[in-house]
């Protein structure tokens, strides 16, 4: 949970948020384990996930760190620059009985990698995770940040995860972090259901579509042709529309279509969590 923070303005987001809110907007019970300072932005993420539908019983109030912020600057050829403050409360995500609770209670949980940078969160997204139940998803949404991963940060996810989801700039990546040959993109994904014992692999291709990859079968899916206006939270609206269609009961060639749909809507509109119509 945190906000970017532009010249012209702040902007609430974190990919793990964002997933929460696309998953509460598409019906789900959505809930968010995290950690905000006392402070006023921290509030103000609260009433932000608050409306959405998202449960925050499981976020955690830190008196002494503040709620985490992400200053972006845009040079003259309008690419972006990325200073994540560091210190913030999500790098200190407590555990709680409260967390205990979600993670339990949980058919789904996602996780990335940038909310493992530090020892403290790292240890309570690891303790959530091995605490649902052996019939949950547990997918691990790759965001790979900066220098804020390496090989044992990926394997050691990959080793709690039962499912996968990257892009096509991150496939290559852990592909080579974990030791795995060149090969297609379906051949990695394929490789890396088969050592890590994943029940799905999911591979964005921005407008190119996507592929789900299972030990025994493939979907690809185009995406729709659309009008981009930014693609912020595109990958993960489609991460919570898999898992609300899985959980739901439709077939993967159905979930990966209407994954492609919703991202493609959310990068005809403005910021990373247009409501779904």
């Amino acid at each position: 949970m945190l906000w970017d923070v532009f010249p012209d303005g702040e902007h609430f987001g974190g990919a793990p948020a964002n997933v929460a809110v696309h998953a509460a907007g598409l019906g789900a019970d959505a809930m968010m384990i995290s950690a905000i300072g006392q402070d006023a932005r921290g509030e103000e993420a609260l009433k932000r996930l608050a409306s959405f539908g998202v449960d925050t019983s499981a976020v955690g109030r830190l008196a002494d760190h503040p709620t985490g912020v992400v200053h972006i600057t845009v040079d003259s050829d309008g690419l972006p620059s990325y200073d994540i403050a560091a210190g913030s409360a999500w790098d200190r995500i407590p555990w709680s009985a409260a967390v205990e609770r979600a993670a339990q209670r949980a058919d789904a949980i996602c996780f990335g990698t940038l909310a493992q940078r530090s020892p403290v969160s790292r240890a309570t997204i690891r303790r959530a995770v091995a605490a649902t139940r052996e019939t949950a998803w547990r997918l691990f949404d790759v965001n790979l940040r900066q220098s804020y991963y390496d090989s044992r940060l990926v394997i050691e996810s990959l080793d709690l995860a039962n499912a996968l989801k990257l892009n096509e700039e991150e496939l290559p990546v852990v592909a080579g972090l974990c030791g795995l040959a060149s090969g297609s993109p379906v051949e990695l994904l394929h490789a890396l259901c088969e050592r890590f014992g994943l029940r799905l692999a999911a591979l964005t291709r921005g407008p190119k579509g996507s592929v789900l990859v299972s030990a025994g079968d493939v979907w690809d899916a185009p995406a729709p042709k659309t009008r981009v206006v930014d693609t912020v939270g595109a990958g993960d609206a489609f991460t919570a529309t898999l898992l609300v269609g899985i959980l739901a009961g439709e077939s993967m060639a159905a979930v990966n279509r209407r994954a492609n749909v919703i991202a493609a809507y959310v990068c005809s509109q403005p910021g990373a969590t247009p409501a779904i119509p």
